[in-house]
This record gives structure tokens, sequence and C-alpha cells, in this order.
């Protein structure tokens, strides 16, 4: 049977290359991957992948994720969020579970476990 033109392929990733630089949010029901740059937030359903050279300058909330890049904002992952050696992520994580390879950088504050949906419409503290 053919797919119609308003099926979700839920297997298809979203890809922003090495070079590309959008501004604004990005909501997907599927799979995402950045190795460009993007100003804005990102919701996203199922994978976040963000390659060496990707950054991103905003909030996260995704089912899993794995940085090898460069993050600014607060993350907010489901699942399993996993920071590779060349990743550098400044903002505060809430996670499902947490994987950090030895020479990831990281700094902000970090909750792991727990039920994580409390935690997203908290306001976060200005100093």
């Amino acid at each position: 049977m053919a797919k119609t033109y308003n099926e979700i392929d839920t297997k298809v990733i979203n890809l922003i290359a090495k070079g590309t630089k959008i501004t604004g949010d990005i909501i997907s029901d599927g799979d995402i991957r950045i190795d460009g740059e993007l100003k804005g937030n990102i919701q996203c359903k199922g994978r976040l992948v963000v390659g060496d050279s990707g950054l991103i300058q905003g909030e996260i909330k995704c089912n899993t994720s794995e940085i090898s890049g460069e993050i600014k904002g607060k993350l907010t992952v489901t699942e399993l969020l996993s920071l590779k050696a060349s990743s550098k992520v400044i903002g505060d994580m809430f996670t499902g579970k947490l994987s950090i390879e030895p020479g990831a950088v990281f700094s902000g504050s970090c909750q792991m476990g727990g039920n994580l949906k409390t935690n997203e419409n908290k306001p976060t503290e200005k100093d």
C-alpha cells in the first residue's frame, strides 16, 4: 500500500548539515541530526544526534540524545542522554539515564531519574 502525502515516516532522519545555520524552533515526530548551527528550541519525539560540528543554542526536549558537539541551554531527555568525549554542554540537564565519556565538558546542574514531567514546567531561578 502506498503512503499518502500526510503520513509521517518516523524512520526518516531530519538532517541539518555542516555549514547550515538556522534561527527558529524545530518540532519533529522523527529523529534529528544536527551538524550545523541552530539558534532555537528543539522538540523531538525521537532521537537527537548532535555531531562534532553541531551547535545548538536553545532548549532541547527529546526522547534520547547523543551529543558530540556543543549545547548552550536546557536539556530534557526522557530516556538516555549520552555525552561523547568531544561534547561541551553549558546548561541544566534533566534525564532518565546519563552516559558521559572521559573528555566531555559539562557546566550546569543535572537531575537524573525520577519523573521528568515535573521538571519541564519548573521555572528556572534567576540570580
